[in-house]
């Protein structure tokens, strides 16, 4: 009798996992064609030469320039992350802090530049940064300098708009987190004598953690990979692991070589994902929660 009972629920339930899996489908074809297909390229491409060989790879760990262009991108996505942090935080609190409508206005001027492509956007600060750019006239103008300034072709314009475009996506996840502090905790700690300073020291900053750590993912994870912005204000002189395979493929037609940089760059990503989910669940990194 009780498997006669149970037989019609888990009929039911079979048939909803089917229902689902149908449902899901159309995703799932698409992220087989668009996501698991190249990345097995990818790693096909990176090991087999005319048969199996480890050679790119080899020349990964072997030849200095690798290492070089390595080594720059994780100081440059440093770097980046760092400021980010830096100047997203404070944004992020004060739209928290003011209330309506005020935070709308600051959020929407957050979420403005997604308008523009990140082509334009790299152009514009190659004209606002260059030797007779607006930034040196006004310099000039002010009594500051006596010469223009090398702010682009160099690490520095390339890291000022890398931050400017990355920017929204630390504010982004600070400014959710710190929506979901209750109010009840700043003011209990007020009401017992608690300065706003302890109070932001405290309760507000350990609270906004989660945020600050999604925000550094993020940022970091995405400053990685960049390629526009180092190509247009690097000049050719900071020379990023996507550089690298760009120049792989359209210069030296080497797609092995290219294969194996981008699998390590893969590697390193997930790496950092994997050690970011032991502190933070993945779904509140990528913002679902």
């Amino acid at each position: 009798m009780a498997a006669g009972v149970s037989d019609p629920s888990l009929r039911h339930r079979r048939r909803e996992q089917g229902l689902m899996f149908l449902l899901a489908s159309p995703a799932l074809v698409v992220v087989l064609a668009l996501v698991v297909v190249p990345v097995g390229w990818l790693m096909g491409q990176s090991v087999f030469d005319h048969g199996f060989t480890l050679e790119n790879y080899r020349r990964i760990f072997v030849e200095p320039i690798y290492w070089r262009s390595f080594s720059l991108t994780f100081r440059f996505a440093f770097e980046v992350t760092v400021l980010a942090l830096l100047l997203g935080y404070p944004v992020a609190y004060v739209a928290t802090a003011v209330g309506r409508p005020w935070d709308i206005l600051i959020m929407s001027l957050v979420i403005l530049p997604f308008w523009t492509s990140v082509l334009v956007r790299a152009y514009a600060w190659l004209v606002l940064l260059q030797r007779t750019g607006v930034v040196n006239h006004l310099l000039a103008d002010l009594g500051l300098i006596d010469e223009p300034l090398a702010l682009v072709h160099n690490e520095l314009g390339t890291v000022i708009a890398t931050v400017h475009i990355l920017l929204p996506f630390m504010v982004l996840p600070l400014y959710s987190a710190m929506q979901k502090i209750p109010r009840d905790l700043l003011q209990a700690s007020a009401s017992l004598g608690c300065g706003p300073w302890p109070t932001f020291v405290r309760v507000f900053l350990p609270l906004s953690l989660p945020g600050v750590l999604a925000g550094l993912t993020l940022v970091f994870v995405l400053a990685l990979g960049f390629y526009i912005t180092p190509e247009l204000l690097g000049g050719g002189r900071t020379i990023m692991v996507s550089m690298v395979v760009s120049r792989n493929v359209e210069l030296y037609d080497q797609w092995g070589a290219a294969s194996a940089v981008g699998v390590i760059l893969l590697a390193c990503v997930l790496a950092i994902f994997v050690v970011v989910g032991r502190a933070l669940p993945l779904d509140r990194v990528l913002g679902h929660r």
